[in-house]
């Protein structure tokens, strides 16, 4: 069944590579915002009969929010059978459970918006912390495509004697398969989180035996760079040349980019799944091959 894809605003570019790896068709959704700062939405095709793909990476999730609900609203009111959403990057997986009297959860609430809205569900690598899957907070079906192939041939094209290093135990998942595909050896700090900007990195003793390799340090977000900033600092007390930083997704808040390359980093690269001028490492056939996947399950 030939698919129509829906790019939200910014993810053009994404959606013409996807259109080409899946023999897709490509449609414009129109927005425009009106002088009271509401959203007009219109769908400028037919969707009838059709499985309808919208694409786009939920960075600044607030800020898209109306357009997404607002292009899956069209694709159905244009006759769509089904409507999956691929967001490259799914926002709203860091507040996964209330430690607080009166703390929304807001993963689950978020979840529970889009699976009204959407059919089926592809993302690459969420950030399942206390979750074994999407399937615990989303009603639909889901599909987590890993970025680790992709992350994986880099490192094999780029870094011919890694270390892989995870800066804290979050990383863990990652940083095994990564080294373990390589044939490298791999080490896991600990991280004390005292803040959203202040974090301590420990746990680096008997590090220094891999000292002769290249360091590198694989998380999946990066977002204040403070982790990463800190476990860098670390390779660099035990004697470790300049790390090289991969992430899977590119968040860097204001700031955070600079900082990476003030510090004992070679280099920083990421995946695509949010535009940034450190993405090295493209996961569009990945993301084809998840869509595929999800589509077969409707």
């Amino acid at each position: 069944m030939s698919l129509l894809l829906l790019p939200l605003p910014g993810d053009e570019a994404r959606a013409s590579r996807l259109e080409r790896l899946l023999g897709a068709d490509r449609a414009p959704v129109a927005f425009r915002r009106f002088p009271d700062g509401e959203t007009y939405a219109r769908l400028d095709g037919d969707a009838t009969g059709r499985v309808v793909v919208v694409v786009g990476s939920l960075c600044d999730p607030d800020s898209k929010l109306a357009t997404l609900l607002f292009a899956a609203q069209a694709a159905r009111d244009r006759g769509a059978r089904k409507v999956v959403l691929a967001a490259p990057y799914l926002a709203y997986m860091r507040q996964d459970a209330s430690f607080l009297p009166g703390e929304v959860v807001t993963s689950r609430v978020f979840a529970q918006l889009l699976s009204r809205a959407f059919d089926a569900l592809v993302a690459v690598d969420p950030h399942l912390h206390r979750l074994e899957s999407l399937d615990e907070l989303y009603d639909i079906p889901t599909v987590a495509v890993s970025a680790a192939p992709a992350i994986i041939a880099y490192l094999r094209r780029t870094v011919p004697d890694p270390v892989i290093v995870g800066p804290d135990s979050e990383s863990g998942r990652w940083v095994g398969a990564v080294a373990d595909a390589l044939g490298a050896p791999s080490l896991v700090f600990e991280k004390t989180r005292h803040g959203d900007r202040d974090v301590t990195i420990g746990g680096a003793d008997g590090a220094s035996m891999w000292k002769q390799r290249t360091p590198v340090l694989l998380d999946d977000i990066i977002s204040t760079g403070r982790t990463m900033t800190g476990a860098a600092n670390v390779l660099a007390a035990a004697g470790f040349s300049k790390a090289v930083c991969v992430g899977i997704h590119a968040v860097l808040v204001p700031g955070a980019y600079a900082e990476l390359l003030r510090a004992p980093i070679a280099r920083v690269a990421t995946t695509d799944t949010i535009e940034h001028e450190s993405n090295a490492i493209p996961v569009d056939a990945l993301l084809a091959d998840g869509i595929r996947e999800a589509v077969s399950r409707l």
